[in-house]
């Protein structure tokens, strides 16, 4: 079996056994080996990779029309332009093989050869356009012809193919070197076996994808010979600039139905869904602000956002920065909004702890508002009651367990202005675990809720139940 076969391990008892077997055959002068570093290079030029071809243009959108049904024929060429084909992607051009010299002392590898290019997509069609009809009587539309297809989807391009790469003219081939003077013990000649192997033909590119079909046209009918004012529906603006003054939004309502091919002259192509004009909605907005605190403690570029609905009521969001109590009333195409409280969404998140007292059924927790609107605001509390059989000074990471997890009962908690006080010692919590001496982790959670929003804070504290 040739050396090169030879496994791992095989290959490692030669080497080891090979100075022995050096100098018993170096009168031979020859010692066929292996070439142990592995050493490659390649030969050639690898192939240039093909171009991709370029994705069909997009057809251009039907003409969108406006006009006004009297009974007079017309005959009205709304149809989407088709797509483009994609191009062709380049074939991969084939590696540049040079004459394979195999009078070398290292490993050979053929160059690759190029990959195929990508085919282009196809463009997509372009859509039909929109006709929109004014009209006194409905039946004058059956004498207006609409043509308003879709245009055709382009065809993809091909993908090129992959080239060749370079192929071994002699796949092995043997290098022998000898050091030393003939006939001396310091003479000696090793045999290394080479190789080549093939370079790498190129892949196949991809091909393209079709381009989508155009969609058919569509049809708007207003029974009047006015033209419709522009939509403002929604608006966004300042709360300060709203204050004392009246904003006006309007929409054009709409009702969609089915037939439009019934309403035009036979054979006409268009989306058979189509758009009729109800009514104009107008409505105002008024914003009074009746609330405790003026509208200037809160900053200028807070934004309220309006909408006009269809029951003709304007719909106000405020920023989630402002929390904002009031009601709604409308009078005579005016929407009012009337504020009767109003705060910072970040003084609801300011409590902070104030004492840990007492044990056993006294045991408390208390904690002050600093931002002193606890008046304003509804707060519930969970928490998560951890003890230690350990004080925290004794070993610098205490084993805490859970001895109580939930709500706090609503009668457990007394409020005095913005001062909170939670009675710990009446919940389920076994006696031993509310002593002087315990080690407590207490995890908290204040709700905090006002006109229809609530926001979490967390509070967490860790100590030791006193005497006193």
């Amino acid at each position: 079996m040739p050396i090169r076969f030879l496994s791992k391990l095989s290959l490692f008892l030669v080497f080891l056994a090979l100075p022995n077997f050096l100098s018993t055959s170096s009168e031979s002068g020859l010692c066929p080996l292996l070439a142990w570093d592995g050493q490659e290079r390649e030969y050639g030029n690898d192939g240039r990779d093909g171009n991709i071809g370029r994705k069909g243009r997009q057809g251009r959108d039907g003409q969108s029309l406006t006009v006004f049904a009297d009974g007079s024929p017309m005959n009205l060429q709304l149809s989407g332009e088709d797509g483009l084909d994609g191009e062709d992607g380049r074939n991969g051009s084939d590696a540049r093989c040079r004459n394979q010299n195999w009078d070398v002392d290292y490993n050979l590898r053929g160059a690759d050869g190029g990959n195929g290019g990508n085919g282009g997509d196809g463009g997509d069609g372009g859509n039909g356009g929109s006709l929109t009809i004014h009209y006194n009587n409905l039946a004058d539309l059956r004498s207006i012809y609409v043509r308003a297809e879709g245009g055709r989807a382009g065809r993809p391009g091909r993908s090129g193919y992959g080239a060749e790469g370079c192929q071994c003219r002699k796949r092995d081939w043997e290098e022998t070197t000898c050091t030393g003077t003939p006939g001396t013990p310091d003479y000696s000649c090793k045999t290394e076996e080479f190789s080549c192997r093939d370079g790498k033909d190129g892949k196949d590119g991809r091909d393209g994808r079709d381009g989508n079909l155009g969609r058919l046209g569509t049809l708007a009918i207003i029974n009047s010979t006015e033209p419709l004012s522009p939509d403002q529906p929604t608006a966004t603006v300042a709360m300060s600039q709203l204050q004392d003054r009246l904003f006006t939004l309007s929409k054009n309502k709409w009702q969609t139905k089915t037939g439009a091919i019934s309403l035009l002259a036979p054979g006409s192509i268009i989306d058979n869904q189509y758009r009729e004009f109800v009514e104009r909605i107008e409505s105002s907005f008024e914003l009074v602000w009746n609330a405790p605190r003026s509208i200037r403690d809160f900053p200028g570029q807070q934004n309220i956002s309006l909408a006009l609905q269809d029951n003709r009521q304007v719909k106000v969001d405020f920023p989630e920065e402002v929390w904002v109590e009031g009601t709604t009333s409308q009078q005579e195409g005016v929407t009012q909004f009337i504020v009767s409280n109003a705060i910072h969404q970040k003084e609801v998140t300011q409590l902070t702890r104030a004492d840990f007292s007492g044990n056993g059924t006294n045991l408390s927790f208390s904690l002050v508002d600093k931002a002193g609107k606890s008046n304003l605001v509804a707060t519930q509390f969970w928490i998560k009651y951890r003890t230690a059989r350990t004080r925290p000074g004794f070993r610098r990471t205490a084993e805490y367990r859970t001895k109580y997890e939930g709500n706090i009962p609503e009668e457990l908690v007394s409020r005095h202005n913005n001062h909170f006080t939670l009675n710990l010692g009446k919940l389920p919590i076994e006696s031993r675990y509310l002593k002087p001496g315990v080690a407590v982790d207490i995890d908290l959670v204040a709700t905090r809720s006002f006109a229809g929003r609530s926001t979490e804070q967390k509070i967490d504290w860790k100590g030791e139940i006193r005497r006193r």
